[in-house]
């Protein structure tokens, strides 16, 4: 039998049968009932045509047939395509279509736009969800065909924040020594670990550190269907949560819950965040409860988590994101590929086993992120002296104003430190005399005004780091899924935005 997350699920319903697997608001099914019930999805999806290697999509929100169809298409040996549900019928036609998925599992409320996609020309064999759930009660059932260590077992589409999605494979070599590597350390995820996923499962931090690593690890994953920020509070403590993991957004939100004063939050051993700017002031806030929240950095090309800061350097170090993982290694290299000096910015790169072996069919890509044996983010970063990893921004993020690097990263952590703040993204402003110009985009409260943050700017950041347009909206910016900042559609209604506004300095 070879070693995947079916085999592994074999073995805990062998051995801790009656434990909880997976929990899904009220519902919760045990190790030995979730895995007859994805054995008869397995055996199910073969009756109907899905044979090893096909690659199948599996479309909805979070819920609990979701993590059956899932994990019945790894057992009927096939590629794993989670589709993101916020799509569109073309969008998801053409992961559809590049992916060569033959077929695509969805809920019932995304059945008319499974069908749209049908409709586009990719033709996929289209199964619902109530047909997976129709297969929950039955005998027992130890089906299941094995694939290769090294076949792809998914196909992770990137949550596009440079515009473009690419398929990012997954194979059960990698997602093993993903989930290896985090279970090396006391403060990683242990066996029998209890995680809280306010996150989709459509995408990395959901399926792999979720769903997969709880599967591997025997433990219980506490799933939500919608984010709630005092509800996640309460879990924690009622469900005696050790790991949890989300963007800052989602700590922000939970930190600024009613429920979080009075909460018994001792049970979180692993609180990882990143994705996008983390606030000084979050982390201090968790650490008032006891919580080391850690900032990460990764990508799905690395297994979602390439380094992050340790326990012991959370406080003293907040704004770093460790020295590596135990395999994982990292660089901080210039253009001609030698090494930066510490504190020199230059493009991170990547080295270790839970690295993609590269994109789905799609030669040109990887051929560009993968350089003798190192894959290349995009993204800037630099080291501090004792080698730790300070994240910068995304290269193509970068604004230069007056030929100076300018990291909106850096300004948006500012930015949502000052009173009033919930949400601001920085963007590039054309500037006749600077070629271009920080601009933030804030929804805030209270008596925020741009002068109050034009203020607060100045008193840490350099004079041309401070934003010479500052727009407010009313509604929420933007986001992906993952629930990072969609900075190109933010990119895209804010063209115009020298034209548009005025300058506030």
């Amino acid at each position: 039998m070879a070693a995947s997350v079916q085999s592994a699920l074999r073995w805990w319903a062998r051995t801790e049968g009656e434990q909880t697997a997976v929990r899904v608001g009220e519902d919760e099914i045990s190790y030995r009932d979730l895995q007859d019930w994805t054995s008869r999805a397995a055996r199910a999806l073969g009756e109907r045509g899905i044979r090893p290697g096909d690659r199948v999509g599996v479309l909805g929100t979070n819920c609990m047939d979701w993590c059956a169809a899932a994990l019945g298409v790894l057992k009927a040996g096939g590629v794993l395509v989670p589709l993101n549900p916020r799509l569109v019928a073309a969008e998801l036609h053409k992961i559809v279509s590049d992916a060569g998925a033959t077929a695509i599992i969805a809920a019932t409320e995304f059945q008319a736009v499974a069908k749209e996609v049908a409709a586009l020309g990719s033709s996929p064999e289209l199964l619902g969800f109530d047909e997976v759930a129709t297969l929950r009660a039955g005998g027992t059932d130890d089906f299941g065909i094995e694939i290769g260590a090294d076949e792809p077992a998914m196909v992770l589409f990137t949550s596009g924040t440079t515009g473009l999605s690419k398929g990012v494979i997954c194979t059960n070599r990698t997602l093993l020594s993903i989930v290896f590597e985090a279970s090396l350390t006391e403060e990683g995820l242990r066996p029998g670990c209890r995680t809280l996923l306010v996150l989709p499962l459509a995408f990395t931090p959901g399926l792999v550190w979720g769903l997969s690593m709880t599967v591997v690890l025997g433990g219980t994953i506490v799933i939500e269907p919608d984010f709630d920020p005092g509800r996640a509070v309460r879990l924690i403590g009622e469900q005696r949560i050790d790991a949890m993991f989300g963007v800052p957004l989602i700590f922000g939100a939970m930190a600024k819950a009613a429920e979080f004063a009075g909460a018994d939050l001792t049970s979180l051993k692993t609180a990882l965040t990143g994705g996008a700017a983390v606030p000084v002031p979050m982390l201090e806030a968790w650490g008032t409860k006891g919580v080391k929240l850690r900032q990460i950095y990764g990508m799905t090309e690395a297994g979602g988590v390439a380094t992050s800061t340790l326990a012991k350097d959370a406080a003293g170090h907040p704004d770093t994101c460790g020295t590596g993982s135990i395999f994982t290694e990292f660089k901080v290299v210039r253009e001609d590929g030698s090494e930066c000096d510490p504190g020199e910015p230059g493009e991170v790169i990547l080295s270790g086993p839970g690295v993609t072996p590269g994109y789905w069919q799609d030669t040109e890509n990887t051929a560009r992120a993968l350089r003798d044996g190192w894959l290349y983010s995009g993204d800037l970063g630099m080291r501090d002296a004792e080698g730790r990893l300070k994240f910068v921004d995304r290269i193509k993020d970068l604004i230069i104003s007056g030929g100076i690097n300018v990291s909106p990263v850096e300004i948006e952590q500012v930015i949502s430190g000052i009173d009033g703040v919930d949400e601001v993204a920085v963007i590039s402003a054309a500037d006749e005399k600077f070629g271009e110009t920080p601009a933030a985009v804030v929804v805030g409260k209270g008596e925020l005004t741009a002068q109050s943050i034009v203020d607060g700017c100045k008193r840490l950041l350099a004079g041309y780091k401070v934003p010479r347009y500052i727009v407010f909206r009313d509604e929420p910016l933007p986001r992906l899924p993952s629930g990072k900042l969609a900075k190109v559609a933010i990119r895209k209604e804010y063209a115009d935005i020298a034209r548009e506004h005025p300058k506030v300095r």
